[in-house]
């Protein structure tokens, strides 16, 4: 049976979909200034080999991705999802003994998620596990945030979050929960070993359900001058400093 299919855009997004051997894509839609751009760019690859291929106007594709205001940059590409490992299946073949997962509860805002997928992906984080009902994963929003770094992680889109984080802490993951509330600093941690970095939404945070399902409660501490970060700074900063203590 055929996939359905959906549209991504914008020149990271679609020049790392073009790039990876596992991303289906149907067609593509761009400008001829956008080609010679890419090709110009990247002479060593031949992105548009057996592909079906279609010029278009700046208008035809602001058109093409109607309203939600995405700067196309010239390309768009549609594209099937990516074949998926499930977090169960990833858990028990993994043989690394460092793994960092991130977690997200009720985050649904696609440019926050979409720059969440960024940091994970530069700071060597080994997966995103998201609510699989509040996931927007054909936000063409989510995938232009993300900059092309969808094709670079493992995404575990899970049924129950609860569930899943009680599964993982059978299997020697240790669960940290990012609050506002919390008392230690998270540098303060030693991050070796098996992890999940538990992130909630920027207005409710966390539910208490998942707190009590975490093993610690940590901070990002900061200055008094504000109160938090937006989520995907916090994660940001989790990420990057977890990516330079852990070897």
């Amino acid at each position: 049976m055929k996939k359905t299919t959906f549209l991504i855009v914008g020149k990271h997004a679609v020049l790392e979909a073009l790039k990876n051997p596992s991303r289906k894509i149907e067609r593509v839609f761009l400008t001829e200034d956008a080609k010679k751009k890419l090709n110009r760019e990247n002479q060593s690859l031949n992105l548009f080999k057996s592909l079906n291929v279609f010029y278009k106007s700046k208008r035809e594709l602001d058109n093409l991705c109607g309203r939600d205001e995405t700067a196309h940059q010239g390309l768009v590409a549609e594209v099937e999802q990516l074949e998926e490992i499930t977090l169960k299946e990833f858990v028990l073949e993994s043989k690394k003994q460092n793994i960092n997962l991130i977690a997200l509860e009720e985050v649904t805002d696609p440019r926050n998620i979409g720059s969440i997928i960024r940091s994970a992906v530069a700071f060597n984080m080994d997966g995103l596990i998201v609510k699989e009902r509040s996931f927007p994963f054909k936000s063409k929003l989510l995938y232009k945030s993300a900059s092309g770094g969808t094709e670079h992680i493992k995404i575990f889109k899970v049924s129950n979050l609860n569930t899943s984080l009680k599964f993982l802490k059978s299997k020697d993951f240790w669960i940290s929960a990012f609050d506002i509330t919390a008392k230690k600093d998270f540098t303060k941690n030693n991050w070796n070993g098996k992890n999940v970095l538990l992130f909630g939404s920027e207005g409710y945070g966390l539910k208490s359900k998942t707190l009590e399902n975490s093993d610690f409660k940590f901070k990002v501490s900061m200055n008094n001058n504000i109160e938090s970060l937006n989520i995907s700074n916090t994660v940001s900063v989790v990420c990057h400093y977890i990516f330079q203590s852990v070897k």
